[in-house]
């Protein structure tokens, strides 16, 4: 099993350091991270909420098969082109062109026997691409330090400053001089404190 197959867990990709929406900020706080010189091995990009989009982009038919299939065939004439010019350096210019038409129906053989093998099941092109909806940068616990530095996240957020001549927003306002036991709730009963 190769290792782009093998499941990972959280252990294997390290801690959260950031979370974003966007791949592209997922790369750029790689780089900045690579440029703090947090090694590389430790990092990852974790996409979660994964999902597939396979976008239709036509209609297959057989003159499609043979479209592509003539374009992937330059391809391959070419190589053979470039084996006989690397093999044979004096062939005349008929021959590579030859090579070239060669591949050509090739590819476009091969395209359409492979179109008429699976119309059947799928009668459209289409491109497929995966999407998260969103992504954690991770980094293992031994540079998870020097990453939160490189970050900027190694300073606690500044609480708010509290107005102390504002009633609280949760709970109740005790009166001065009162007795809290007489407003802490019984257990089990449902009636407020008198």
């Amino acid at each position: 099993m190769s290792m782009m197959n093998r499941p990972m867990g959280a252990a294997d990709t390290g801690e959260t350091v950031l979370s974003v929406t966007e791949y592209e900020a997922a790369q750029k706080a790689v780089s900045k991270l690579i440029a703090g010189e947090v090694p590389a091995k430790e990092i990852a990009i974790v996409g979660l909420g994964v999902r597939t989009i396979e976008k239709v982009t036509g209609r297959l038919g057989y003159a499609t098969a043979a479209r592509t299939g003539a374009i992937n065939g330059i391809l391959i004439g070419l190589f053979l082109s470039a084996i006989l010019v690397l093999t044979m350096p004096e062939a005349p210019m008929q021959l590579f062109v030859g090579f070239l038409f060669i591949g050509i129906a090739i590819g476009m053989c091969f395209a359409l026997i492979s179109y008429t093998i699976l119309r059947r099941r799928r009668d459209f092109a289409s491109v497929m691409q995966l999407a998260a909806d969103h992504y954690e940068v991770r980094v293992q616990s031994s540079s998870l330090g020097k990453a939160r530095g490189v970050l900027g996240q190694n300073r606690a957020p500044a609480p708010p400053p509290v107005n102390l001549d504002e009633p609280p927003q949760f709970g109740e306002r005790i009166p001065p001089g009162a007795d809290p036991a007489a407003y802490t709730r019984q257990p089990g009963s449902d009636t407020p404190p008198a």
